[in-house]
């Protein structure tokens, strides 16, 4: 079963000059990335202790065609691009698919895939995805091949210990989403993901391991995705970049 949020992915039309206006905004470190060959999209990621920022640009839209993520980026930056979706980590993950599909899910398996990252080591993992992705859908499933310089046991105690340029280690702690239907898509989200949801007044709350979901109607004080990040600072801040709201709290 899903452990938390993996990632967040964001599109945009170039990583490497997203990456410096967040680096600059929000004070955060891209350190790794590289380039999905024969998907047709290339990133920037910004590691959050266990889980990360992926900032996905399109070299090749025909190519992105091909998966769901390459597809809801192209989509997304046709709008002029932000919050695509997100990832739940699941180690279990061929396991989970086969409960959830049972189920009546219509997620599909669990395919490999890999990027050259830095230094042209391959990086390696398993994604299952619902037929198509978006800011109003399901999240996917993933589960990373764990060694090398990303995913490797020295590489995860590095990464959480990593002081950014905001000035200590980061962690997310979740994502808030405003959406035109926040019951319909918690409904399809426990339907197609296995997620739980608890009714909180006007908004939806999923916890999923260390991280939390809210899902609320569009308007309500909500009209921008919001990613939360923990980090060692006096106080919170809020800082609006590439669409999202991002906060930054102790």
């Amino acid at each position: 079963m899903p452990t938390g949020i993996d990632h967040v992915v964001i599109a945009v039309a170039d990583p490497d000059a997203a990456a410096a206006e967040l680096t600059e905004r929000v004070g955060l470190a891209f350190t790794g990335g590289g380039r999905h060959r024969g998907r047709g999209t290339f990133n920037r990621l910004a590691f959050l202790g266990d889980a990360y920022l992926e900032l996905i640009g399109v070299e090749d839209a025909e190519a992105a065609q091909g998966w769901a993520v390459g597809r809801a980026a192209v989509r997304s930056l046709e709008g002029g691009g932000g919050f695509v979706t997100y990832a739940l980590a699941d180690d279990a993950i061929r396991g989970t698919v086969a409960r959830l599909q049972a189920n009546g899910s219509s997620i599909g398996p669990a395919i490999h895939g890999s990027r050259q990252g830095s230094g042209e080591e391959r990086v390696e993992w398993w994604t299952a995805t619902p037929p198509e992705l978006g800011p109003e859908r399901p999240p996917f499933l993933i589960k990373h091949a764990a060694w090398g310089a990303e995913w490797g046991t020295a590489a995860m105690y590095e990464r959480r210990a990593f002081v950014h340029p905001l000035g200590s280690p980061t962690k997310l702690i979740g994502l808030k989403l405003g959406v035109r239907d926040p019951v319909a898509l918690a409904t399809s989200c426990v339907a197609e993901a296995g997620m739980a949801f608890a009714w909180f007044g006007a908004t939806h709350v999923a916890t999923i391991g260390r991280h939390v979901v809210r899902l609320a109607a569009a308007g309500i004080g909500s009209e921008q995705p919001t990613v939360w990040i923990a980090a060692s600072v006096d106080r919170p801040r809020s800082t609006t970049a590439l669409g999202l709201r991002f906060v930054v709290r102790p």
